[in-house]
């Protein structure tokens, strides 16, 4: 896009932009304003939703880029520094996830408030106020959407997991506030070890949801599984359930190269 077009979605005059990599789901810029002001501008049909996301976070504590404006198709947030991790920077992000489980959460169900989505794939909100039971959600509202589509072998075998998920997942969990989304590549480090979590897709639930998606593309560096803290025995069984959702996620959007994922995860369940 050029900087004519971008100062016009913006509206207002822009002294430059360079795109950033915003993944694969949006459009990203380092812009400077005439004034001199600098902002990352995301243009995103869910740029609205995704400021109410970051706000939430803030309220609750965790490191997020301020969020300057949110308007149907923008979002302006705070310009940040990026480097590569410091010496401390996963035991940072480590404290900073543990403290954002522990916060109080602004719903006192699982889910979320409104229905979001990556790109074409809808994330429900599972706003059923009357749903408490935590395994019930995750299958109604994660596994079983976005396996639907899929072929009937995977079907098949996503919809006998989840006939089998009381045995794995906890009944009734506290709901916490997850990130959503959090993989190595919405962690933005910074100088100082200082670390803001980027692109969320908020909701409540298990706070083992994030450390599972943490781990399914990598693993974070030496410092942050001290920090967070121990988890409860049947972690390992709990993981693989987590990073099914996410899994199918990449399958549905990206591609049958992520097959191989889904297969290996309910392999790992029996």
């Amino acid at each position: 896009m050029g900087l004519g077009a971008l100062s016009d979605r913006i509206g207002a005059p822009l002294a430059e932009a360079r795109a950033l990599h915003g993944g694969d789901l949006s459009e990203v810029f380092a812009v400077t304003f005439a004034d001199g002001r600098r902002r990352v501008a995301k243009l995103s049909a869910l740029a609205e939703q995704e400021g109410r996301m970051l706000q939430a976070l803030a309220q609750a504590g965790a490191p997020v880029p301020q969020v300057h404006e949110a308007r149907p198709g923008l979002l302006l947030l705070e310009a940040l520094e990026e480097t590569r991790p410091g010496p401390q920077g996963w035991t940072r992000l480590g404290e900073a996830l543990r403290l954002l489980h522990a916060a109080p959460a602004p719903l006192s169900r699982y889910g979320w408030h409104e229905d979001y989505a990556f790109g074409a794939l809808p994330i429900p909100a599972g706003a059923d106020p009357a749903a408490t039971d935590w395994p019930d959600f995750w299958a109604r509202a994660r596994l079983l959407p976005a396996s639907r589509p899929l072929p009937g072998d995977l079907r098949q075998r996503i919809e006998a997991l989840c006939t089998r998920l009381p045995q794995f997942l906890p009944a009734r969990p506290g709901p916490a506030l997850l990130h959503g989304d959090l993989w190595t590549g919405n962690l933005l480090f910074g100088p100082g070890d200082r670390v803001h979590l980027i692109d969320p897709a908020c909701y409540l639930g298990d706070p083992e949801v994030d450390l599972a998606m943490l781990h399914l593309f990598g693993r974070p560096g030496p410092g942050f599984a001290e920090a967070y803290g121990a988890l409860a025995p049947g972690w390992e069984e709990r993981r693989a359930i987590y990073q099914l959702w996410p899994a199918l996620v990449h399958l549905r959007l990206f591609g049958m190269g992520y097959r191989g994922m889904v297969e290996d995860l309910l392999d790992r369940l029996g």
